[in-house]
């Protein structure tokens, strides 16, 4: 095998640069079309209108045919958003390669597209405010209510990760959660009081924030341990978890006993039916003339 010489520039043209021109829509067509959720699409159509085009589509010359025309390798979302839109042309950077090529690399621009987690975008809106910008000026670059960025940035310079993580999942509402992070333990009873009059906190949910800050409050902020919440096992709870390891042990014993009798059912059935001339028959005439290897195993074992 010969090895490829280090100063050798890659072949493939994503390793080199490509002027940017503005193309009419309709001089382009998808190369590799993928159906898309229409919840997902919906938003990044909405995130353009608000903050325009952050990165331009891929396109490569058509080699099949003679007009002026452009293939999609990357940035389908993009193209049919501001066909969405109403826009008559897109920012492309054009490239030159083989179709090959064309489909490799939009199969890689898939694979490497990760979902961010909450946790990557809270730190995104903490790096904006480090750096200078308003609750305003964040909202407004990242689609969000100006009243919740002031709410996570506060709840984010007080370390409250198990706040934060309950107004993510939706069931604690962003302003009653600031108000727990700025509120000693005796007034947080009178807020939960007050909520729970005025229909902020309802039922069952109720229920769930007197048990987060039950947690809060023994556990602390965060999730993470530290040396003033860290706790050592105790002998109870070697006990308990001891306990549980039996219970999970029984279980799957009595799982694996009801699945071999229900097996043996089944090998007792086949081996009589088996006998069967006409039932043999019926499955020559079907085209099922074999079983799994230890199905018929264990048949055979049955008839020894």
């Amino acid at each position: 095998m010969t090895a490829i010489p280090r100063n050798r520039k890659a072949s493939l043209h994503v390793a080199e640069e490509a002027p940017i021109r503005l193309i009419p829509l309709d001089q382009i067509r998808v190369l590799n079309p993928r159906v898309r959720n229409r919840r997902v699409f919906a938003k990044l159509v909405e995130n353009i209108s608000a903050l325009g085009l952050k990165r331009p589509i891929t396109v490569t010359p058509a080699t099949d045919s003679a007009e002026d025309c452009f293939e999609i390798v990357c940035g389908q979302g993009r193209f049919e958003a501001f066909q969405a839109l109403g826009e008559t042309s897109i920012p492309c950077m054009v490239v030159s390669a083989r179709e090959a090529d064309r489909f490799l690399i939009s199969l890689v621009e898939n694979l490497a597209r990760r979902k961010h987690s909450n946790r990557d975008l809270l730190s995104s809106i903490q790096v904006l405010s480090e750096r200078g910008y308003s609750a305003t000026e964040i909202a407004g670059k990242t689609c969000l209510d100006a009243g919740y960025i002031t709410g996570i940035l506060a709840l984010l310079r007080n370390g409250e990760e198990r706040l934060i993580s309950a107004v993510e999942r939706g069931w604690l509402p962003i302003k009653f959660a600031t108000e727990i992070a700025r509120t000693s333990d005796s007034e947080i009873q009178l807020a939960m009081l007050e909520a729970y009059e005025t229909g902020v906190l309802k039922g069952d949910q109720l229920m769930r924030v007197r048990r987060l800050i039950d947690r809060r409050k023994v556990l602390g902020k965060r999730y993470s341990p530290t040396s003033g919440t860290e706790r050592l096992n105790t002998p109870q709870k070697l006990l308990n978890a001891y306990q549980a390891e039996v219970r999970r042990q029984k279980v799957m014993i009595k799982k694996a006993d009801i699945n071999e009798q229900r097996l043996l059912i089944i090998v007792t059935a086949l081996r009589k039916l088996f006998t069967d001339e006409y039932f043999c028959t019926l499955l020559r005439n079907e085209g099922m003339q074999d079983m799994p290897k230890p199905l018929a195993d264990r048949i055979q074992g049955e008839n020894s």
